[in-house]
């Protein structure tokens, strides 16, 4: 980060932009953290936001709920289970977002990176992300995030509700959602 060392009208200085940037750095490790802890609202209190809504929803098979080549890589390699949630957040600055994550549990670790390989590919298709059509948000692809960790892969991707959130605030969205363990 290259900052200036000036001020100007509103009398900010490098200094005060850095402790800012510090400031929403340590917001995101801080709410990483209780993401990873299964904590959700804590994790989105830790950055200033709000929970107003979540909906989840268990699946016996990913097949009918993904699309493109994902949806034929579930037809030769089953998934064990898919968890899919929704949740809309409020940014605290009058705008709201929503977040939707989906948790794949594959049978084998092996499966499960050539799945994550497959839905981080532009173009390859994914899991149907829960909640789009009766929230009419639509998702892009734009604000995504994935991980593996053994024969899980969590999903995460964030769009506008109302108002105009920033795309750091989406982007910061998915970050923390990915890190949420399976229900």
């Amino acid at each position: 980060m290259v900052v200036a060392a000036t001020s100007g009208i509103g009398g900010g200085s490098a200094a005060s932009l850095d402790s800012a940037a510090s400031q929403a750095l340590k917001g995101k490790s801080s709410s990483k953290k209780s993401a990873q802890k299964g904590r959700q609202s804590e994790a989105w209190q830790r950055l200033g936001w709000r929970q107003l809504k979540k909906t989840a929803k268990r699946e016996l098979k990913c097949g009918p709920h993904s699309f493109g080549e994902v949806q034929r890589f579930f037809l030769r390699h089953p998934c064990v289970d898919l968890d899919r949630m929704i949740v809309t957040i409020g940014d605290g600055a009058g705008n709201t977002l929503a977040v939707s994550v989906a948790w794949v549990k594959m049978p084998k670790a092996s499966e499960a990176s050539e799945l994550k390989r497959l839905i981080d590919k532009d173009g390859t298709g994914n899991v149907s992300l829960y909640g789009e059509a009766q929230h009419g948000t639509r998702f892009t692809g734009k604000n995504y995030d994935s991980r593996q960790a053994k024969k899980l892969v969590v999903i995460a991707e964030s769009a506008p509700v109302t108002g105009r959130p920033s795309e750091a605030t989406l982007e910061t969205a998915v970050e923390v959602a990915v890190e949420f363990p399976a229900p």
